[in-house]
């Protein structure tokens, strides 16, 4: 008998499935900070020609994504959108201050800007928020801590 090769789009996506997903990640305010669309990015000013812009696929459940958003698309269907809103807790965890450290400019041998990224030897990155005479900071947060998430989320497929 041939093996039935269509998908079945009615199904809900749960737990173990392996999907794949459009969407735009985007903060309370609707500032756009990600995005699998290549036209979104280049609107918002985000476009990296080094990325591939493809649905995003991951396996539900297995703590690839975010808490929140793996939990979001739990019971949607091939096809379906939906907006996920994903509190701090569920997302990247709240903003901690003793992650923010404040180091004197002569520890280091080059000129701390703002902006600028710094890995610790144990595989930290920080990025560098401050800087004034004699010290700067850097912050080993997510730079996504302490925020709401906004996604929409569209299914591209379910593979069970």
């Amino acid at each position: 008998m041939a093996e039935d090769i269509t998908k079945d789009t009615s199904k809900k996506i749960e737990n173990g499935d392996r999907i794949s997903v459009n969407y735009v990640g985007k903060l309370e305010d609707g500032t756009i900070f990600d995005t699998s669309l290549k036209e979104v990015a280049t609107e918002a000013g985000l476009y990296n020609q080094m990325r591939n812009y493809e649905p995003l696929a991951f396996t539900v459940g297995t703590g690839q994504m975010i808490k929140g958003f793996d939990e979001g698309v739990v019971g949607m269907q091939v096809g379906e959108e939906k907006t996920i809103t994903i509190q701090p807790e569920e997302a990247y965890g709240e903003y901690r201050e003793e992650f923010a450290r404040e180091i004197p400019n002569n520890a280091v041998n080059f000129t701390p800007e703002i902006g600028m990224k710094l890995a610790t030897e144990n595989g930290l990155t920080g990025t560098i928020t401050k800087v004034n005479e004699d010290n700067f900071v850097v912050d080993f947060n997510h730079e996504l801590a302490g925020k709401t998430l906004v996604f929409s989320v569209k299914i591209v497929s379910v593979e069970e």
